[in-house]
């Protein structure tokens, strides 16, 4: 659960680029015609210059924006959230991302903005360093806040970028894109959102249990069970090994209470993180007898996809926002472990509230996941939700009803946590492609006459269209 995450990407599933010869030539047009896009977006109030990194073709630019503390409540102060423009012509789409953490200050692109050949801007989320409001009044952390920020950065720079916007983003990134159309439905043109998870009653999580009893192939299965089991039993000596590396990086486990329960976690963590990045194939990697694998093979196999370090202070630091919203509001899910025998389980998944330092005031809302659920199933409107068939968060997915219009969900073979469109079966992959391209308003004639011949409007470019993974817990979107 929260290490599958771990590796979590920027969750950019970013893909494609125009020819750079293209691409300048559209870039210049903005500047020729007496534009200076660096001044239009200094002329927005609030807005100010970080830095801005060169990319052929583009302009990226590092910004922070004046943002209220407390959209209900302005007078309660403000903050800097730091967001990014990745410029290519006023007069192209704009796709709006988050990945509901951390923002990348290094040039990148999602996959719909590929699509459209657009412009992008990036936001960090609230509460994600440096994004983080001081003094910190967690309270104002909630998925409507959030939306709110979006709005008003929506706001400010729609005047600049007039032309059609699609907001995205994958996994924690997804659900945001999913929260700001639920309170803001008027913003945004069309909505992509990726392996997003839809836990709407967070005490009913059986669905996890259904997904692992399936998932992959037997042997796979049996083989990451066989390890994440080996693992509890053999807990004093690889607790050693534990100690050791704690002592060497001066880790330490205030937070989630001792290292044995930090232990616990990590290895809880290891079939779930296993699927949530990993495949079929890779089931070759993992020890096919674990009862007679070395403690050093056991290790390094829990190691490599768990990460013995996540559940240190240090490892959890940076994402108390995260799991402070899964305690609040976003839920998290429970699995059981069938073939491990109960005395070998202290803990069990460990809630939300275990992750965040007690000096953070929690408290559960129940309400806020059904919300969402019923707007989305009766008010979904141009909105595309794309899921992959081996990850474990797809288990919980949006889903539509008779209210929904022009909205979909597709799901991807075989793909993990990192589905995209470009990854679902032919005839999914073209009409997707079209109903963004015709959301974002530049669907060529061909296309609207015949969708099957749907593409990309831009080149992939394997610099800008790298995807970021970035190691984070399984309980992690």
């Amino acid at each position: 659960m929260r290490k599958a995450l771990r590796w979590l990407l920027t969750l950019t599933m970013l893909i494609g680029t125009v020819s750079a010869a293209s691409a300048a030539t559209a870039a210049e047009t903005d500047v020729t015609a007496g534009t200076d896009i660096e001044e239009r977006l200094l002329s927005v109030p609030g807005m100010s210059l970080v830095e801005e990194k060169p990319y052929p073709g583009y302009r990226f630019f590092v910004l922070e924006y004046t943002q209220p503390v407390d959209h209900r409540r302005p007078s309660k102060g403000t903050f800097q959230q730091r967001i990014t423009v990745l410029h290519k012509d006023v007069a192209r789409p704009t796709v709006f991302f988050t990945g509901g953490y951390h923002v990348s200050t290094t040039p990148r692109r999602s996959e719909p903005a590929q699509i459209v050949d657009g412009n992008q801007v990036s936001m960090e989320y609230r509460f994600f360093t440096p994004s983080r409001p001081d003094p910190a009044d967690w309270s104002t952390l909630d998925i409507w806040q959030a939306a709110s920020d979006q709005h008003r950065i929506h706001r400010a720079l729609k005047e600049i970028y007039s032309k059609n916007w699609i907001s995205t983003g994958g996994s924690k990134g997804g659900m945001t894109a999913t929260y700001y159309e639920r309170f803001y439905p008027r913003d945004m043109d069309g909505v992509v959102a990726y392996v997003a998870p839809n836990d709407v009653v967070d005490k009913e999580d059986s669905a996890y249990d259904r997904f692992f009893r399936k998932v992959g192939t037997e042997e796979c299965r049996t083989r990451l069970n066989g390890v994440q089991r080996e693992a509890l039993v053999r807990r004093e000596a690889l607790s050693e090994k534990y100690e050791a590396l704690a002592a060497g990086n001066g880790y330490t486990f205030d937070t989630v209470g001792s290292l044995d329960k930090a232990y616990e976690a990590v290895v809880l963590d290891y079939v779930w993180g296993f699927w949530q990045y990993g495949s079929v194939a890779d089931c070759a990697q993992i020890p096919a007898d674990a009862g007679n694998a070395t403690d050093d093979e056991i290790w390094t196999s829990v190691d490599t996809i768990s990460g013995f370090s996540f559940y240190t202070d240090q490892g959890l630091s940076p994402y108390t926002p995260y799991y402070y919203q899964a305690g609040t509001q976003l839920g998290a899910p429970t699995i059981r472990f069938p073939h491990i025998e109960k005395k070998y389980v202290r803990y069990g998944y460990q809630p939300p509230r275990d992750f965040v330092p007690r000096s953070i005031p929690m408290t559960f809302d129940p309400r806020a996941m059904r919300d969402v659920d019923t707007w989305v199933r009766h008010n979904a409107r141009q909105m595309l939700f794309v899921y992959g068939e081996n990850d474990p968060w797809g288990a919980e997915p949006f889903r539509l009803g008779k209210g929904a219009r022009d909205s979909y969900v597709m799901t991807a073979p075989g793909m993990n946590h990192g589905a995209n469109v470009a990854g679902l079966p032919d005839g999914e992959r073209a009409l997707a492609t079209a109903r963004i391209l015709d959301w974002a308003g530049v669907a060529p004639d061909a296309v609207k006459d015949d969708p099957a011949g749907a593409k990309p409007l831009a080149k992939f470019d394997r610099r800008l269209d790298v995807r970021d993974i970035e190691r984070e817990p399984a309980l992690h979107r």
